[in-house]
């Protein structure tokens, strides 16, 4: 049964900028977005100002009713839900949604998840493909269920990973892939013409399934002990946010803390493992396992994200340091 786009009430739930593109989406279309559930408002800065999320800020603009509760389960939060008297929900990076939130609407709710399911489940799937090596991952719709990101996929689309692309390049690629599925799905439930497939429908016979599961700030300490490779892929997953880190005994041997944007490996050193040596004008090289890795930006605990040349005009003894292995 076909419906038409001013007749499906939609609820669109969302946080990030990642999840503005869908929306944006969506309303250029001129879809019925007849509400918006983000978080609540935030302090934020020196000044302590309350920050509202990118959602809210674009929801306002186009003049859409936006609901911002504290807690999914609270009865008045419910309430009001029920008066927007949604068909669909749609979700794009936001938090996990109780029974009776995802069950209200008629056509049901479905999420967009930032990998190929049932691949990297979890909520770092860009961060966790990257560190992985992948030369692929992708954006997958799903409709929700019990148990987090295992719902029946309605459809994916495929994004390559490039060599030297970090997970800021990928998320800003999935934001508008994500965008146009969004569209797509929603497009074929207005035309009747979905067809789910469970998840065990995309697992091999013997195939690992890989998870991507939250990154705290213990996860993002590089072991030099690693195959080069795999610290730069580490990096290169962690860049911009949360970012990679490392730790290094200075001239005076004492310890600093040292964040790691972006790298490059280069030929093999005979210098020891952990050995750091630079210029001192526009290079420092870091020497690891089986090969030695060119640090091209990187941050100074306290101080601002910086390139090498930048970094080394402020830190002239960086030739006499050592990683702290």
């Amino acid at each position: 049964m076909t419906i038409k786009k001013e007749d499906l009430r939609i609820v669109f739930m969302g946080t990030p900028e990642f999840a503005v593109e869908s929306l944006k989406a969506l309303v250029e279309n001129e879809y019925n977005v007849v509400g918006v559930i983000t978080v609540p408002d935030k302090p934020a800065g020196r000044g302590q100002k309350l920050k509202t999320s990118p959602v809210k800020e674009y929801a306002i603009k186009q003049g859409i009713k936006v609901l911002q509760p504290e807690k999914l389960k609270d009865t008045s939060f419910l309430e009001e839900l029920a008066t927007l008297k949604a068909d669909l929900q749609v979700i794009v990076a936001f938090r996990m949604l109780p029974e009776m939130v995802w069950d209200m609407p008629r056509l049901g709710t479905f999420n967009l998840h930032g990998s190929l399911l049932p691949q990297y489940r979890g909520a770092a799937p860009i961060n966790w493909a990257v560190i992985n090596g992948e030369k692929e991952t992708g954006v997958t719709t799903f409709f929700l269920q019990h148990e987090i990101d295992t719902g029946n996929i309605i459809d994916q689309k495929i994004l390559p990973i490039g060599p030297n692309d970090n997970a800021g390049i990928v998320h800003d690629k999935m934001m508008v892939l994500g965008a146009r599925l969004v569209l797509e799905t929603v497009d074929k439930i207005c035309k009747g013409a979905v067809k789910t497939k469970s998840q065990d429908q995309f697992v091999e016979s013997g195939a690992n399934l890989k998870p991507a599961p939250k990154i705290f700030k213990e996860d993002c300490k590089i072991n030099w002990n690693k195959p080069i490779e795999q610290v730069h892929n580490k990096i290169r997953g962690l860049n911009p946010s949360p970012a990679a880190w490392t730790e290094i005994w200075d001239a005076e041997h004492k310890k600093i803390t040292l964040k790691i944007f972006e790298t490059e490996v280069i030929e093999d050193s005979t210098k020891p493992m952990g050995t750091i040596y630079t210029n001192c004008k526009s290079t420092i090289c870091i020497v690891g396992n089986n090969g030695t890795l060119q640090i091209n930006s990187l941050q100074l605990a306290g101080k601002k994200r910086m390139t090498t040349k930048e970094f080394l005009n402020g830190f002239k003894t960086l030739d006499q340091c050592e990683i702290a292995l």
